[in-house]
């Protein structure tokens, strides 16, 4: 499980995923920064222009394909902006194999998502919004293959959360949160509630969320869980909601139990069994805590499951594999030593493919339950990564993902087998593939402590090596995340200004082994610190950056890492810093997951002598030694990374005199969701760095 989850991957999101990355809808968040604003002089006649503020709502997003039970077709979700209406438009597509041909399946069905197969591949089961303006809750409809409308077989109040076909094809379990217990105080303002381990913003008390059965062709639903406890509730950027797994023989739903609904104790999750007979369920392993994702295998003889290495969250997750029946299991993924965040059953039942990031890319790796893992050739592609790899397996071991190549947003990709290259059946953003892009590039470097580091570089178009440019880091959030070569639009916005762009990949970043993820453990800024200057010296020694024109920016931690860098070195001509972590007692205190920052420290800051470290790592204690002009940007209503922050930052700015200008967005969120305040982010973002390098 993520130690840290402060970002959002900016640009390209997945609204069934969040976080991850497609340019469209609730996003994925983490952060792999993608998008940005400023217009770039086109080049010469005939030559391809360079990348401009109108391209980014150009940008679509594939997501969450699934390969049809006879392994011809493919269906997935396509995103794309609407300026006007200020939205996400999704709809789902179905894509022949052989010959590519393509149909979109829910003209009439506002922002479709979440596409699963029927068993017999005879229905798609998806997510729909209904309901008026402002009110919309998600649910399940159901589209015969053989023609006719959609049905709407759900009617939860409070919406769906994720569903799951029984194997036999006749029911679906799904997830929808419990109606308050208070429901009639409450409209007549009876509405005080008690605080648990909530986030501030909160204003009512959360309520469980548990799993319901019903008729595929629609009916009235069953029960199946209740309880104060409650399976988990996710806000983006996160992986998505741990989902349900149907044993094969349809008895069993193996699925995440936390023990409260509160966003603080995300922390005390288990895998869980579940009769659908008797109602009965039992816990899977004597594991406490941070499990999650648990997987029956293709005969239901085991299941896969999250845990990180050794049970400590400073560590990696990777993924277990034990009995059905119960206990523990092994570490299936020890040997890859990589952050896994995601995992299917390979058909034989004998291995897994595995995902996560590995350097500079998102890798894929088929994983034996024994043996040595084979990370597949996927040249330079890289799967979509949001806390989650978008991946899906046919029944006959085909792979289809959502990826992205450093010159081409999000398209679909095709694998036959494991042995196979990956192969683009679509072209949704070949307008932006066309323009004048930078070239990307890993770079790596002998980080301090003995570390071996990298990070990624983009060069600005008609890069010539005995210029000066302007070096502007783009900082990416979690911290466990990584920048990748993939294509990111605001880097190469930014490089599209006549600047190289540098994304480092400080300790804490999960692509380079256990030890560098770990090893931010109570150490927030000053060794991640040390390792992204030692990443500028890295880059200072190619010869071509302009020493007086170093910009440093990012959003999250990497708008903790930007205000902790102007506040420890003082060579940066310009900062930006969105939705900034800087005073970790608000962190602990106020933010979703307040209380699990315990886990980044040594426990809470008011047992013992911890202040003192929760201190030493607010950037904020350092305000008198930031000198650096910088924009300060977030939303209000950010539940992730409270903008009480930004509050302190700039009024410490100010009142020491250091050029400083703050704008918030009205709305909620981690980042703002809807594409035209998006743009503005990025807009401002860019022309604060450019101007203030001229």
């Amino acid at each position: 499980m993520a130690t840290r989850r402060w970002h959002e991957n900016h640009g390209q999101r997945a609204r069934s995923n969040y976080l991850a990355v497609p340019l469209g809808g609730r996003v994925l968040f983490a952060f792999v920064l993608l998008v940005a604003c400023a217009i770039f002089q086109q080049g010469a006649m005939g030559q391809a222009r360079r990348i401009e503020i109108g391209d980014f709502a150009k940008a679509v997003s594939v997501s969450d394909p699934q390969i049809s039970p006879d392994g011809k077709s493919i269906v997935y979700a396509v995103s794309r902006m609407n300026m006007e209406q200020d939205r996400h438009d999704r709809e789902l597509v179905l894509l022949e194999i052989v010959t590519g041909a393509q149909r979109v399946l829910t003209h009439d069905r506002k922002d479709a998502g979440s596409p699963r197969w029927s068993p017999a591949g005879d229905r798609i089961a998806f997510l729909a919004a209904v309901g008026p303006a402002k009110e919309e809750k998600a649910q399940i409809f159901v589209l015969s293959m053989h023609g006719g409308d959609a049905a709407k077989i759900t009617d939860a109040p409070n919406g769906v959360e994720q569903f799951a076909w029984r194997p036999n094809g006749t029911e679906i379990a799904y997830v929808t949160a419990d109606e308050a217990e208070n429901k009639k105080d409450i409209e007549k303002h009876l509405d005080a509630f008690e605080i648990g381990d909530n986030g501030y913003l909160e204003t009512k008390a959360p309520t469980p969320s548990h799993i319901w059965l019903v008729a595929a062709d629609g009916g009235k639903p069953r029960r199946l869980t209740s309880g104060s406890w409650s399976l988990p509730k996710v806000l983006p950027p996160s992986s998505p909601s741990s989902p349900l797994s149907w044993s094969p023989d349809g008895k069993w739903l193996a699925f995440t139990k936390q023990e409260n609904p509160h966003s603080g104790d995300s922390d005390l999750r288990t895998v869980q069994i579940l009769s659908v007979d008797t109602g009965d369920i039992r816990k899977l392993t004597k594991h406490q805590n941070f499990e999650g994702f648990g997987l029956f295998s293709p005969d239901g003889s085991q299941l896969a499951y999250w845990f990180p290495r050794e049970g400590d969250r400073a560590n990696e997750n990777e993924i277990f594999v034990t009995p059905a029946s119960g206990g523990d299991g092994q570490d299936a993924t020890r040997s890859i030593d990589r952050n896994i965040l995601r995992a299917i059953w390979m058909p034989d039942g004998k291995s897994l493919l595995v995902g996560g990031h590995d350097g500079a890319q998102v890798g894929l790796w088929l994983q034996p339950l024994s043996g040595a893992a084979k990370q597949l050739a996927l040249g330079d592609v890289s799967p979509s990564w949001s806390f989650w790899v978008d991946a899906t397996v046919g029944r006959n071991g085909e792979i289809a993902f959502a990826g992205s190549t450093p010159n081409q947003p999000s398209e679909l990709y095709y694998m036959a087998s494991t042995n196979d290259a990956p192969k683009r059946l679509t072209n949704y953003n070949q307008e932006i593939a066309a323009l004048s892009l930078g070239r990307t590039e890993r770079i790596e470097w002998q980080g301090p402590d003995k570390f071996h580091e990298d990070g990624v570089l983009i060069y600005p178009p008609g890069f010539q090596k005995a210029k000066k440019y302007p070096l502007v880091l783009i900082i990416h959030g979690g911290p466990r995340a990584a920048s990748t070569t993939q294509f990111s639009f605001l880097p190469q916005f930014v490089a599209a200004q006549d600047c190289v762009v540098f994304q480092p990949n400080y300790r804490g970043s999960e692509n380079l082994g256990n030890a560098y993820t770990r090893a931010i453990w109570n150490d927030a800024g000053a060794g991640p610190g040390r390792d992204v200057m030692a990443g500028i010296d890295a880059v200072k020694k190619l010869g071509f950056v302009d020493e007086a024109r170093i910009a440093v920016s990012g959003w999250s931690y990497g708008g903790y890492m930007t205000t902790w860098l102007i506040g420890h070195y003082q060579i940066w001509k310009v900062a930006m810093a969105g939705a900034a972590v800087t005073n970790m007692y608000d962190q602990y205190n106020l933010a979703d997951f307040n209380v699990t920052e315990r886990y980044i420290f040594n426990g809470s800051p008011y047992v013992g002598d911890n202040i003192k470290a929760y201190r030493d790592q607010s950037p904020i204690t350092y305000a008198s030694q930031m000198k650096t002009p910088t924009l300060i940007l977030s939303d209000t209503g950010d539940f992730r990374v409270t903008v009480t922050q930004s509050y302190e930052l700039y009024h410490a700015l100010k009142d020491n005199g250091v050029p400083v200008r703050f704008f918030a967005y009205p709305v909620g969120g981690h980042f703002p969701a809807d594409p035209v305040r998006q743009q503005d982010v990025y807009r401002r973002w860019a022309e604060w760095l450019v101007q203030n390098l001229k």
